[in-house]
C-alpha cells in the first residue's frame, strides 16, 4: 500500500496556472521529477488543479510518462504497442482496457515473483540460466518503472542484484561439481 499522509490520507499537490507544483504536505514547491521520486517512493498522492479544485492526477502521470519516454534513455514502450493503445480510443473495448492493463500488471508482478523463487531453487544451474538472469533483469527495469512499490534507491539496488548474481554463480559453480562428481 502507497505511503500516506499520518491522517491515512494522500498528499496534496496542487498545480497553479504558472505550471508550478505545490506540495501542501511539505509546504514547498516541486517538479515533475519529484513526483516521479514519489511514485518510485509508494508515496500516495494526489494533484489537484489550485483554480478548480478538479482531480488531475492522471494528466499528471500522464505527462511523466511522456517527460520519461522523451529523455534520451532506453524507452519503454514500443512503437507497436502506442500504435495498439491508441486504435483502443473510441473503440467498443476502450472501456476495458483499464482494467485489463491492471491485470497484466498485478500478473507480470506474480510471474517475475515466481521467476525470482525459481532462481533460488537452483535453475542457474541449467544451461539457459543466462538467458534467464537477462529475461529476469528486463522484467525488474520494467516492474520497476511500472510499479513504483518495487523501485530501490539505484545504488542499493545495483548493490543487491550484484551480491544476488555473486550467490547465484556459487551456486552454479556448487552444483556443477556435484554434476561433475556424479558423473564419474
Amino acid at each position: 500500500m502507497a505511503k500516506r499522509t499520518a491522517e491515512g490520507e494522500p498528499i496534496i499537490i496542487k498545480k497553479y496556472a504558472n505550471r508550478r507544483l505545490y506540495n501542501t504536505d511539505t509546504s514547498s514547491y516541486i517538479t515533475l521529477d519529484d513526483l516521479a521520486k514519489m511514485v518510485r517512493d509508494n508515496v500516495d498522492f494526489q494533484v489537484l488543479d489550485a483554480k478548480t479544485g478538479d482531480d488531475i492526477t492522471h494528466t499528471i502521470l500522464t505527462q511523466i510518462i511522456v517527460e520519461e519516454e522523451s529523455q534520451g534513455g532506453q524507452q519503454m514502450l514500443p512503437v507497436s504497442f502506442l500504435r495498439d493503445l491508441i486504435s483502443m480510443y473510441g473503440n467498443s473495448m476502450q472501456s476495458m482496457m483499464p482494467s485489463y492493463l491492471e491485470a497484466s500488471m498485478a500478473n507480470f508482478r506474480k510471474n517475475r515473483e515466481q521467476l525470482q523463487a525459481a532462481f533460488a531453487k537452483g535453475i542457474e544451474a541449467n544451461p539457459l540460466a543466462k538467458m534467464a538472469e537477462a529475461n529476469l533483469k528486463m522484467m525488474q527495469n520494467a516492474a520497476e518503472a511500472f510499479i513504483p512499490a518495487t523501485r530501490k534507491t539505484v545504488d542499493s539496488a545495483k548493490k543487491e542484484a550484484d551480491g544476488e548474481l555473486a550467490a547465484m554463480r556459487e551456486q552454479m559453480a556448487a552444483m556443477q561439481k556435484k554434476l561433475d562428481e556424479l558423473s564419474k
